[in-house]
């Protein structure tokens, strides 16, 4: 199998040439990213469409497969601290270096390789999107309804198979007070500042009292105030402010009732309070056979023989295929702790192992 390492490693040179930043989300340029793939998969069906603001996806198929698999080829912007280009992978001993070697150009890179080293029953959904937390592309191939076994995103999971991940919410909330000398005696709910403060306080003692749920290996619900702002200055009482939340539960935690309860915490009520995204947790669906799915999800991942891994803290798209009704898990090379860093990296080892697997599955 070191021929299809080389390939491997051949191909993501190339795919980390392509600029596919998101922002800015100039992903659909001619003789681009998705140029190149229509290319290299020789004897596959493939279908290209562009749904707007950089999202684009590729559809391939040959023959007749059970399992999908997906893989986003947009990237993070890079930072400032990368020590070379990002745009030029570089070899080192163990690893290669470059933008999206782990998140997770890595990946198509062998799925390309696994096809093209065999004649196998394959299907793969090439998205643009994911990092924009604008999943059209997704969206786009769930209303189609094609049937699969099972979905398998690719996403760095040091090649173990991640059966359930938490969800993600995020919200907008407004408070509004009266505007007065900081001199006076104040009422409580005159600033909308100490409103939103107060607030805070709250949530974040509720949030400690979930602190002992769990689910497959996740423990409690992950919370974070991102932002508040507000006011006009220290010595004028806050007749506006505004504060941006997020929360990631677990599968077993329901997302509406979790928004009521927050809602329910502002005292007085919030002038707004909106869920500006969600992303349902994996599994998703009926929290009442999360377990159950999960365990479906198990089943796929031992008839393939993948290593079954703890689930991850992190949220993907795998979710959202599962709760479209498919059976789906996260699988891929490299580790979640360098996406997004400067002078991102994936082991030789970790892309050897994932691209030996891929093959063993279409291949077989």
């Amino acid at each position: 199998m070191t021929d299809l390492l080389e390939f491997t490693l051949a191909h993501l040179e190339k795919l980390v040439s392509f600029d596919t930043r998101n922002p800015p989300r100039d992903i659909a340029a001619e003789g681009g990213i998705f140029d190149y793939l229509r290319t290299h998969l020789p004897g596959f069906r493939v279908e290209v469409v562009d749904y707007g603001a950089g999202a684009v996806s590729l559809y391939a198929v040959r023959g007749n497969p059970k399992y999908l698999f997906n893989v986003h080829l947009d990237t993070v912007p890079d930072s400032p601290q990368w020590s070379a280009d990002p745009h030029v992978m570089r070899r080192l001993d163990d690893r290669v270096v470059g933008l999206g070697v782990c998140d997770i150009k890595g990946a198509a890179a062998a799925l390309l390789a696994a096809a093209n080293a065999g004649q196998g029953d394959a299907a793969f959904l090439f998205s643009s999107d994911e990092e924009a937390n604008d999943p059209r592309c997704i969206a786009a191939f769930l209303r189609r309804g094609v049937p699969y076994e099972a979905v398998l995103v690719a996403e760095p999971t040091r090649c173990e198979a991640g059966l359930a991940h938490r969800g993600i919410s995020s919200v907008l909330m407004r408070f509004a007070g009266r505007a007065g000398h900081a001199s006076a005696a104040l009422d409580p709910s005159a600033s909308a500042l100490h409103q939103a403060v107060e607030w805070g306080h709250r949530a974040l003692a509720h949030v400690q009292s979930l602190a002992h749920a769990r689910f497959g290996g996740l423990t409690g619900l992950r919370f974070n105030i991102g932002r508040i702002e507000g006011g006009i200055k220290a010595n004028v009482i806050a007749p506006a402010a505004e504060l941006r939340f997020n929360f990631r539960p677990l599968p077993s935690m329901d997302i509406d009732g979790l928004l009521a309860t927050f809602a329910g915490l502002a005292e007085p009520a919030p002038a707004h309070f909106e869920e500006t995204f969600r992303g349902p947790s994996l599994p998703a669906g009926d929290v009442s056979r999360a377990e159950e799915r999960r365990l479906a999800a198990r089943d796929v991942a031992d008839a393939l023989e993948l290593p079954v891994g703890n689930a991850v803290d992190f949220w993907t798209e795998a979710s959202l295929f599962s709760a479209a009704g498919y059976t789906a898990l996260v699988y891929g090379p490299g580790d979640i702790a360098q996406a997004h860093t400067a002078d991102e990296f994936v082991t030789l080892d970790q892309l050897r192992r994932y691209a030996e697997s891929v093959h063993r599955i279409i291949n077989r």
